[in-house]
């Protein structure tokens, strides 16, 4: 088969199509042929060699795919050949096949499209186990999404929504802020322009937010910890900000609030089996009554993945890039 190798890391340019072996779908694995995979920041920091897949993992990019069962291994159930299937993965979605744990995959929602669906794992995982699972947001409470516009942001909007809570975002510009308000957003933060702590309190009457979910990190530390309400739950996804950050236990301590940190693609096999199971339970039943719904900016040619790269570094979409396999 063919995929995206990287033989050294770098920029865009590092992203190389080449021939390598085809996977073998091992005990509890089947095998999927790809139609397509979607670009996330992980592959970013692994094309650049800040981020090496976790042990046994697939060495080439890709952390979701889309596509067919073409074989199963030993010990799986409850899944044929055929089967249209999206999965979250730990490595390996940009290629023409991948071996995929069972635990992992989920059906292809009713009413949507194979090649789309694989803008549907990472975030809905990832957006799932964290406002909800970890952060138990409710009904009612209200949600603060940094990256509103960016694949996981526009799936936070949804769900939130979806549970009755109420949602506020931050994004950078009039035209991002207008696709979060056409997904539901209620309080919308122009980051570039506007202090988000203050126009949190102004929309919330002083109260902040409920839960907060967070791809920044150090640097919005401080200020997540001022616009958390009381009782409040802080969920930092990521740290395009930086690592470290100075942290005001006093104010947390004040407020009964709470930090957590979690990442998705180092999970054990259960625990990432325990959450796809959760999504399907949840999730999948809205994706299918069309309450939520992928998020797609465009669709690149899989062997052009730098081209998705490059859109992804730039900030210039909104939702999900992905990459379309050459025979799907």
């Amino acid at each position: 088969m063919y995929a995206i190798t990287i033989p050294e890391p770098g920029g865009p340019e590092a992203l190389v199509w080449a021939e390598v072996p085809d996977p073998v779908a091992g005990e509890g694995e089947v095998l999927v042929d790809v139609v397509s995979s979607a670009v996330n920041r992980a592959d970013v920091l692994q094309r650049q060699g800040f981020y090496n897949p976790p042990p046994g993992a697939s060495p080439y990019p890709g952390l979701e795919c889309s596509g067919r069962i073409s074989a199963i291994g030993p010990g799986v159930t409850g899944w044929t050949v055929g089967d249209e299937v999206c999965a979250l993965l730990a490595g390996g979605g940009y290629a023409e096949k991948v071996a995929v744990p069972a635990g992992q995959l989920l059906p292809v929602p009713d009413g949507v499209d194979t090649a789309l669906a694989a803008a549907l794992p990472e975030v809905t995982a990832t957006v799932w186990s964290n406002v909800f699972m970890v952060a138990h947001l409710r009904p009612g409470e209200t949600l603060l999404v940094h990256g509103g516009s960016s694949g996981i942001g526009t799936m936070a909007i949804q769900l939130a929504k979806a549970v009755g809570a109420r949602v506020a975002v931050t994004a950078g510009g009039p035209e991002k802020l207008a696709r979060c308000a056409e997904l539901g957003a209620d309080i919308l933060i122009d980051y570039r322009k506007q202090d988000f702590v203050e126009e949190l309190r102004k929309a919330t009457d002083g109260a902040g937010a409920d839960v907060i979910l967070d791809i920044v990190g150090a640097k919005y530390l401080d200020r997540n910890v001022q616009a958390l309400a009381v009782n409040g739950r802080l969920a930092v996804i990521g740290l395009q900000g930086g690592v470290k950050g100075e942290l005001n236990l006093g104010a947390l301590l004040n407020k009964r609030a709470a930090v957590t940190a979690t990442s998705l693609r180092g999970r054990p096999l259960a625990e990432k089996t325990a959450i796809v199971a959760a999504v399907r339970e949840h999730v999948w039943p809205l994706v299918a009554d069309g309450v939520v719904r992928p998020v797609v900016d465009r669709t690149v040619p899989m062997p052009d993945a730098a081209e998705a790269h490059r859109v992804l570094e730039s900030s210039a979409h909104i939702g999900k890039v992905l990459l379309r396999a050459p025979a799907a």
